[in-house]
C-alpha cells in the first residue's frame, strides 16, 4: 500500500546545532533530487527573523558540503519561520496559521528530549496533529522508566506508525549492508550460529573528545550515548532471525526478540573508562564518574546464540576513528595440520568494516609454497572505495525522505527501545568506578581482561582491509 506523502516539513530547534550541521544540508540535497517541494517551517525561541534563518541556512551549507545556487533559491523560497516559546500557546497558534493549507505535516523535534512532551502537547492542543507524523531524536529517554514515559506521551498524541525515532546510524550505507549481506546470501546461514561462531566483537571508536559538550555528556555518558542505541542496533541486525516477510514490521519484530533475549548487564560484565583530561572540560564535575569509554560482555540466550559472547566497546579519544564488526569463527575440530588450530586469534573470521571505508572481509588460511603443510591468514574482501562511490545519500537525507512517505524500516520502534533499555538499566544503577585511560589509546587495560577468555580485542586501523 502506497502511503501518503507529507505536505509540510516543520523542524523545531531550527536555530540549533543539529539543524546547522545536518538538517539544512539534507534539505538542500533533497531539493536537488526533486524530493522536496513543500513549505519548510523552522520553529525556535531565539528572537530571530526569517532573513536571519535564511542567512543561517546559507552559512550551514557553505560549511557542510557547499551551496547549490538553484537548490538554495528553492529552499529559501519554501522556508518560513516561527519564533516563540514552546510553552506558550501563541507559538503553536502562529504555526497553525502558517500550516493552514497542509493536511499531513511532518514535525521534527530537533530539540532536547526534555522538551518533547511540551511540544507534543502544544501541537495537540492547537489542533496541529491530525494526519501528522513526528520525528524525535535520540536518546529516547534516559533509562527504562523515562523511555516508557516518553513513549506514552508521544502515543497520546500520535499513533505509533506516525512516530519516527531517528538514529542516523541506521541510515548509513554500511549498516544497511549488514542486513542485506546476511539475508541475500545463502552461504552464511549454516554457520551463523553458536555451533560455528566463537565470539563477536564490535568496536566504535572516536579519535576526539566531547567537543565542549560537558554538560550533555555528564548527563549521558557512553552507555546511553552510543551503546544502548548504535551498538545494540548493530547487534540486532547481526543476531536477528530471518524476517518472515518483506516489510519493516517483520524486521522490527525480529530485532525486538533479540533485545528480549539479551541477558541484563551485570557489573562484572561492564568496564567503564574515562579519558584523562575529561574532568577539566567545561561543564564537567571535578570528581566526575561519567564514562567516556565502555566495554561490555553480552550474551543472547536464544537458540541460535546461546553461549556465544558478544564483546562491545565504544569510546572518545581513542587511537583511531573507526567502526568495525569481527565475527570470530571456531577453529577446525581436528588438528590435521600443525597450524590448523591457531591459538593467537587467527582462525577464520568475517569482518564488517563500517567506517571510515565500508567493506566486508572474510579471513581464510592459505598454504605457503613448499613441502610443509603450513599457511598464512589472508583476507578476501568486497567493498572499499566502490561502496563509497556508490553511496549517494547522506543518512539524514535518506531518513528524512523515508519519514516523509511513512517508511519506518530504518527507525527505532517503541518495543525495541524499551527492551534495549531493560538490558542497560542494571548497569546504569550499579557499576564499578571508571578507570582512567590516556587519550589516543584503546582505553583502559581492564577492558583487555574482560575479553581475555576469548583472546584479544582486534584493534582496527584505517586502510587495514585486505591487509
Amino acid at each position: 500500500m502506497e502511503l501518503a506523502h507529507s505536505d509540510a516539513f516543520v523542524f523545531f530547534g531550527a536555530t540549533g546545532d543539529l539543524a546547522y550541521k545536518k538538517i539544512f544540508p539534507a534539505l538542500q540535497a533533497m531539493i536537488q533530487r526533486n524530493q522536496l517541494d513543500m513549505p519548510i517551517i523552522g520553529v525556535a525561541r531565539s528572537g530571530w527573523t526569517l532573513d536571519k534563518l535564511r542567512e543561517r541556512a546559507r552559512d550551514s551549507l557553505e560549511n557542510n558540503g557547499g551551496v547549490d545556487a538553484d537548490a538554495f533559491a528553492k529552499l529559501s523560497a519554501h522556508l518560513q519561520y516561527v519564533d516563540g516559546d514552546y510553552q506558550e500557546a501563541a507559538t503553536f497558534d502562529k504555526l497553525k496559521q502558517i500550516l493552514s493549507g497542509a493536511k499531513r505535516p511532518l514535525y521534527y523535534l530537533a530539540i532536547p528530549a526534555s522538551m518533547f512532551e511540551t511540544v507534543a502537547q502544544g501541537l495537540a492542543k492547537s489542533g496541529c496533529t491530525e494526519m501528522a507524523r513526528v520525528i524525535v531524536e535520540k536518546p529516547f529517554g534516559h533509562d527504562l522508566a523515562s523511555a516508557r514515559k516518553l513513549n506514552s506521551t508521544l502515543q497520546s498524541v500520535f499513533p505509533e506508525e506516525s512516530i519516527f525515532r531517528i538514529d542516523h546510524f541506521l541510515g548509513k550505507e554500511a549498516i544497511m549492508n549488514i542486513i542485506y549481506f546476511r539475508f541475500a546470501n545463502s552461504f552464511l546461514e549454516p554457520i551463523w550460529n553458536r555451533n560455528y561462531v566463537d565470539s563477536v566483537q564490535i568496536t566504535l571508536s572516536e579519535d576526539f573528545g566531547i567537543n565542549e559538550r560537558g554538560a550533555f555528556y555528564e548527563a549521558t555518558g557512553c552507555l546511553r550515548d552510543v551503546v544502548q542505541n548504535h551498538l545494540f542496533q548493530i547487534v540486532a541486525l547481526l543476531a536477528m532471525e530471518p524476517p518472515s516477510y518483506r516489510g519493516y514490521t517483520a524486521v522490527h519484530t525480529q530485532k525486538v526478540e533479540v533485545f528480549r533475549a539479551m541477558c541484563p548487564l551485570e557489573p562484572s560484565s561492564v568496564v567503564r573508562g574515562q579519558y584523562i583530561g575529561y574532568r577539566e572540560e567545561p561543564g564537567v564535575a571535578n570528581n566526575s564518574d561519567v564514562e567516556t569509554f565502555c566495554a561490555l560482555r553480552l550474551f543472547i540466550e536464544s537458540w541460535r546464540w546461546s553461549g556465544v559472547p558478544w564483546y562491545l566497546r565504544a569510546g572518545k579519544f581513542m587511537r583511531e576513528h573507526v567502526a568495525e564488526v569481527l565475527v570470530q569463527l571456531k577453529p577446525p575440530p581436528s588438528k590435521l595440520f600443525a597450524d590448523s588450530q591457531p591459538t593467537n586469534g587467527s582462525a577464520n573470521y568475517l569482518r564488517f568494516w563500517l567506517a571510515p571505508n565500508p567493506a566486508i572481509a572474510l579471513a581464510a588460511r592459505v598454504k605457503r609454497a613448499g613441502k610443509e603443510f603450513v599457511g598464512d591468514q589472508h583476507e578476501l574482501y568486497l567493498g572499499g572505495e566502490r561502496i563509497i562511490r556508490q553511496e549517494t545519500e547522506t543518512p539524514y537525507e535518506r531518513l528524512l525522505s523515508d519519514a516523509m512517505v511513512g517508511e519506518g524500516a530504518l527507525f527505532a520502534h517503541k518495543e525495541a527501545v524499551e527492551a534495549a533499555w531493560a538490558v542497560i538499566d542494571p548497569a546504569l544503577q550499579s557499576h564499578h568506578p571508571v578507570h582512567l585511560y590516556q587519550p589516543y589509546s584503546w582505553g583502559p587495560k581492564e577492558a583487555d581482561k574482560l575479553i581475555a577468555p576469548h583472546g584479544k580485542w582486534h584493534n582496527p586501523r584505517p586502510g587495514q582491509v585486505g591487509a
